[in-house]
């Protein structure tokens, strides 16, 4: 009985050493779960977030918040999950963007690679190319011969730096054999705006951002980036179909946790993560949003994107494109 109300009185103990809190329960129910998202609430990302966070709340029985921490390229709320205690209650929920802060700033505020740890990439969804409507090309490879024959005439959106919306243009480029002149702009909309306008001739872009301008005609869609056509547009050919048999891009979502959180919650948080995502790609849920679930170890998100860095480098590096 001693032994049994010793073992008690230090399960008990609120000063656990640093080295025991990964074999504490986890998650404890009384505590609750921060899911902060880098960008402005309403977003591709934040929607992605949110049915995520609800589906961990029904799952894990406890309370999940979802946080926007948005601006400088999503590195506020990147540096906020980076600073945070590391015991598996704070999580950075992003996109592809994140990754290539090194890449992209001038002064990084961390390295995503060696600043945080990995824990699960739950979904990944086809970009859109759409032109202004007032072109009369009516398919890429219309667009890829104009831009060849006049390339100082073809003018590319740029949304945000080293995003996929960024790298997808830049790999269109050098596999179509074309050179864009490339304007940036600070979101998706007011690039929108322009090309529709036709200020600018084109933009690549999350699908189901670009979508409903799609739709009612005040855009003209042009290709997708997956390999297969999206159930969502499925009049919309890929960009394999379109001639550029060897093109594939999307863009990706991701988790991450403070870098020193104990192996054990990563792992936990993984398998967590994975039955949500496997559950919100049944209900459609994500589907809704025009993301294919993913499910993945710790290692495999890691090795992905190792490789997604070094691509993502590499086109930028063959661009020519200066940190801001």
């Amino acid at each position: 009985m001693r032994l049994l109300s010793t073992l008690a009185a230090l399960l008990l103990c609120p000063a656990l050493p640093a080295g025991a809190q990964g074999t504490a329960k986890f998650p404890e129910r009384d505590k609750t779960l921060k899911i902060v998202v880098p960008f402005a609430a309403g977003g591709g990302v934040d929607n992605a977030a949110r049915l995520l966070g609800e589906q961990l709340r029904k799952q894990l029985g406890l309370t999940v918040i979802v946080e926007n921490k948005a601006g400088a390229s999503g590195s506020i709320g990147g540096k906020a999950v980076q600073t945070a205690p590391a015991d598996g209650y704070t999580l950075l929920f992003s996109a592809a963007t994140h990754v290539l802060a090194k890449q992209v700033l001038s002064s990084p505020p961390y390295d995503p690679q060696t600043d945080f740890a990995p824990v699960a990439r739950v979904g990944e969804a086809p970009l859109m190319l759409v032109i202004a409507p007032q072109l009369p090309e009516r398919s890429l490879a219309e667009v890829l011969a104009a831009a060849k024959a006049k390339p100082e005439s073809w003018m590319a959106a740029i949304p945000a730096a080293g995003a996929p919306s960024h790298l997808a243009t830049l790999l269109l480029a050098q596999q179509g054999g074309v050179k864009f002149s490339y304007v940036p702009y600070k979101g998706t909309q007011p690039a929108l705006v322009d090309v529709g306008g036709g200020h600018v001739n084109l933009l690549m872009d999350s699908m189901i951002s670009l979508l409903p301008l799609a739709k009612s005609g005040k855009v003209r869609p042009i290709a997708i980036t997956s390999t297969k056509r999206s159930p969502l547009a499925p009049e919309v050919p890929t960009v394999q179909e379109s001639g550029l048999a060897k093109f594939a891009y999307t863009s990706w979502y991701g988790v991450w946790a403070p870098k020193d959180t104990p192996a054990d919650r990563i792992a936990t948080l993984n398998g967590a993560i994975n039955q949500a995502v496997t559950e919100l790609g049944r209900s459609g849920a994500y589907a809704s949003l025009g993301i294919d679930p993913v499910n993945e170890s710790v290692e495999q998100f890691r090795r992905f994107v190792a490789a997604d860095v070094a691509q993502g480098a590499e086109l930028l590096k063959n661009a020519g494109y200066r940190p801001e």
